[in-house]
Order: C-alpha cells, then structure tokens, then sequence
C-alpha cells in the first residue's frame, strides 16, 4: 500500500531504518527548527496529491505503551491544506488509528511489560531493538476508528484534541482487552 510516514529527522541517519525510511519516502521533521513545519507541511501535501497516504503520530513522540500523549497540533495543519487543495475538490478524509502492545506470545501483557516493547523517551535504538527481538513474538493490535470528513474551515487545533481524544479511546479499549469503542472524532 503507498504510505509515507512522518519522522523525526535523525531518524533518516540511522542504519538500515533510515535506508528504509528515505526508500519509503518518509517525511522528515526537523524538531528544534519550528519555522521548517511549512516546509513539512508542504512534502505531505506532496505525498497525499500524488495518492500516497500519510501516517502522523501526532503526539510527536512516543510513549511507554500504556497511554496517548497530548497531540502536536502544528503538523495537523496539513488536513484543511489538504481539504483546500484542488485535487481533493473541498473534502479530505483523516482516519484516527492506534497501535496497542497487549501480549506475548499469546499471553496478556500487564501494564509493567508494556515499556520493554515500546521504543521511548531517550532509550538507544539498537540496544533496545536487540532486546526487542529476544523478547520473541509480541502481539500488537492496530485498531481504526471511524474515518473524518476534513473541511477548510478546521482548526488544527480542535482537530488535534478531537483525534487524541478517539485515538486515546481506541487505545484503552485496546489495552482493556475490549471491542474497539464506536467514537467518531467531531468535524
């Protein structure tokens, strides 16, 4: 499936994963230089007009696996770009979606185990994949929520908090171990 994803720009320097990334063509963020989201911005509706779907993890980081960040409204800027675009003709869909750690190998994972499958905070990549993979089969449930109409007239921000708010609601009934919840994200 075409997809490109977003990323912190140091990812595009690290072995393999980088190769892999700029094969993909992910879009990279430069993250101390705040003037450069325009350009981001611009590389996404790039992406989307040539028919390529986009993955944003609009916390802008990750977390320990047990919850949802606040999410960064700054990049969520490129839906009403998006919606105003002319090949999108006024409408542009958004899908919420979560990622959610619940076993291994096959066993409910607690809430303590979930941070030795997630990649966070200041942990290194390599030492932590390393002990990723010697933890065996890890089960990862990726969960939809009911995808959005995007309109110009979006604020970002109300956009952003309306998204966290159905990822968020994904993740814990995915964490609960509960059918995935029936909440839309408002327009």
């Amino acid at each position: 499936m075409p997809v490109a994803f977003v990323a912190k720009r140091e990812v595009s320097t690290w072995p393999l994963v980088g190769v892999a990334a700029r094969l993909q063509r992910t879009v990279f963020v430069d993250r101390t230089r705040r003037q450069q989201t325009g350009a981001a911005i611009a590389e996404m509706l790039k992406r989307l007009t040539d028919g390529v779907s986009v993955v944003l993890f609009a916390e802008g980081t990750s977390s320990d696996g047990n919850r949802v960040l606040p999410f960064r409204s700054a990049l969520v800027g490129v839906v009403s770009d998006a919606a105003a675009h002319q090949d999108f003709g006024g409408k542009f869909m958004i899908q919420p979606m979560s990622i959610g750690y619940t076993g291994q190998h096959g066993i409910p994972m607690g809430r303590q185990h979930r941070p030795l499958v997630a990649w966070y905070g200041d942990l290194d990549f390599m030492p932590h994949f390393k002990d990723f993979i010697a933890l065996g089969a890890v089960d990862a449930v990726v969960s939809y929520g009911e995808p959005l109409l995007a309109h110009t007239a979006i604020d970002r921000k109300a956009m952003a908090k309306s998204l966290e708010a159905a990822v968020r609601a994904l993740n814990v009934a995915t964490l609960r171990g509960k059918p995935r919840p029936m909440h839309t994200a408002a327009s």
